[in-house]
């Protein structure tokens, strides 16, 4: 089974839903059989690759809404990462444009280590006030990850994956996804939202009973001679 997954670096929601996806998986009986996939979003592509000012001041100006308001948002989106295990830091939360950090993402997928790059760039973003937009803070995201330091440093300055980018945010656009996060289902059941770990359990059940439909034995079909294990009926 496959999990695809549109999010965006700058989105507390996602961090919040990947938590609780993590949660739906944890004692899944089926977990070795479920490939996540992260794919790409931006909420804000329009940002600079710095923004001057702080996430409260950016948001109440983007949305038009009063700073206090902003805080109070800012205030449940918090309480409900703690719930989850997460320790947000919204003071000292710098304000960047994700684009590069989504490119690195995808050199981590051709990697095979998407997962500790995404987790490292999101815990860095909402609980350590990493600047997402730095090359520097980003390399070292990928070396601790495991990727080599040259190859990160020349595919950020290339923009070898920004096509890759684009191509995500064109299929979100595609299947109509207007916000994230955005969990796909073996490219059947869509998921809107950091939902709780029961909704995320909920549908993949549901896929999975779907791929191997249960049989039914047709009525007086069952006693006929056949081979099992132990031999044949003789």
């Amino acid at each position: 089974m496959k999990i695809d997954i549109w999010s965006d670096i700058a989105c507390p929601w996602c961090y919040i839903g990947k938590r609780r996806l993590e949660t739906a998986l944890a004692d899944h009986p089926r977990r070795d059989e479920i490939d996540v996939t992260w794919h790409s979003y931006q909420l804000d592509p329009t940002l600079p690759e710095h923004y001057d000012g702080t996430e409260i001041e950016y948001l109440a100006t983007r949305k038009g809404m009063p700073q206090e308001q902003v805080r109070q948002m800012f205030g449940h989106v918090t309480e409900q990462a703690a719930g989850e295990g997460l320790a947000y830091d919204f003071d000292t939360l710098v304000v960047a444009n994700s684009a590069r950090a989504h490119e690195l993402l995808h050199l981590a997928k051709e990697r095979g280590l998407a997962d500790a790059v995404k987790e490292a760039l999101l815990s860095g973003h909402f609980e350590h006030g990493m600047d997402i937009g730095d090359l520097d803070q980003l390399v070292r995201v990928g070396v601790d990850a495991g990727l080599d330091e040259g190859e990160v440093r020349a595919a950020l300055d290339d923009g070898r994956y920004k096509a890759a980018v684009a191509s995500d945010i064109d299929m979100a656009r595609q299947i109509g996804v207007t916000g994230v996060p955005f969990v796909v289902v073996d490219m059947k059941y869509a998921v809107s939202g950091a939902q709780p770990p029961e909704v995320f359990r909920e549908v993949l059940d549901k896929a999975l009973a779907e791929q191997a439909p249960a049989l039914q034995v047709v009525d007086g079909a069952q006693d006929a001679d056949a081979c099992g294990p132990d031999g044949c009926a003789i």
